[in-house]
């Protein structure tokens, strides 16, 4: 399996009681589809994957993957704190029809680069599921370094890294590791266009949701090295881009969502709460937004 392209890290919508909202996961995913979305990730960190129970995990799971039925890659968040957690949740995913296993590196616990490659490889080895790496330090307190992604990436099981911090240097540094085998996949939406256009095989965004259409388009426009046109609809996309971080992700993508008909706007679990009353008008706008630049670049796929 080689990931690449527009790969969308999936909300998991609920309804105003706090339940799962399964007609609105039938219809994001279908949207997804519809735009051209390469692959999917359900339950990761936007999925609110720490707040949904194990029976709700393996429900959406096995929803997506008899919905999406071959068509896109399925990714299942599995990672956990703990190595044998993280293998047990593993192979409930795989147990569920999961293709791969994005699997961020150990939150809160703060292993060192040893205990990444001991982890990772423990996961591995294990077989349930090809792994994708996932390094997104400012919610994990763990940075992995380019050198331990070089160590894993020899794995035969361990097929890529979504890299979320942004930076330049460390996407430089990540890019030489990229072949047939190991995809290297932008984690971070605002940056994303620079990365692909330097070699990286795709992103996994959040603000995707919203605009699946765009994003297939901006991931197509950036891996052929059209720069002028990919800067051109980054630029459209800016506004939707920034506004998925002006509060935690993903109450502002949720709440974009909600404003066309997908989840409710206050489907969101505590600790987080729905998007506050400040940020509200802009929600409108952008939402009103959406649907005139996704049907532009529908156009543009079409053509």
């Amino acid at each position: 399996m080689h990931l690449s392209g527009s790969i969308t890290a999936l909300v998991t919508p609920f309804t105003a009681s706090g339940d799962l909202d399964l007609d609105a996961w039938q219809r994001l995913i279908d949207a997804q589809l519809a735009a051209g979305t390469q692959a999917l990730v359900v339950a990761g960190s936007t999925g609110e994957a720490a707040a949904l129970t194990d029976d709700e995990y393996e429900t959406l799971l096995r929803a997506a993957v008899a919905q999406v039925a071959g068509r896109v890659p399925v990714l299942a968040g599995t990672g956990q704190s703990a190595t044998a957690r993280t293998i047990a949740q593993t192979r409930r995913a795989a147990a569920c029809g999961a293709d791969a296993a994005l699997v961020v590196t150990p939150p809160y616990v703060r292993p060192t680069q040893a205990g990444l490659v001991a982890h990772y490889r423990a996961v591995a080895d294990d077989g349930a599921l090809p792994v994708v790496l996932y390094n997104v330090p400012p919610r994990t307190g763990c940075d992995m370094l380019p050198a331990t992604v070089a160590e894993l990436a020899t794995h035969p099981a361990i097929i890529g890294i979504k890299e979320a911090r942004g930076d330049a240097d460390r996407m430089q540094a990540l890019l030489r590791l990229r072949g047939p085998g190991f995809s290297i996949l932008s984690g971070d939406d605002p940056t994303a266009v620079r990365d692909m256009l330097a070699g990286a095989d795709g992103v996994v965004s959040v603000a995707s949701n919203a605009a699946p259409a765009a994003f297939r388009l901006l991931c197509d426009l950036a891996r052929a090295g059209n720069a002028v046109a990919a800067a051109a609809l980054n630029a459209r996309l800016g506004e939707t881009v920034a506004f998925c971080g002006v509060e935690s992700n993903p109450i502002p993508v949720k709440a974009l969502l909600a404003r066309r008909g997908l989840g409710h706007r206050d489907g969101i679990r505590l600790p987080l709460l729905p998007l506050s009353h400040a940020h509200a008008a802009a929600a409108d706008g952008i939402a009103a937004g959406l649907e005139a630049l996704e049907q532009s670049c529908r156009d543009a796929l079409a053509a």
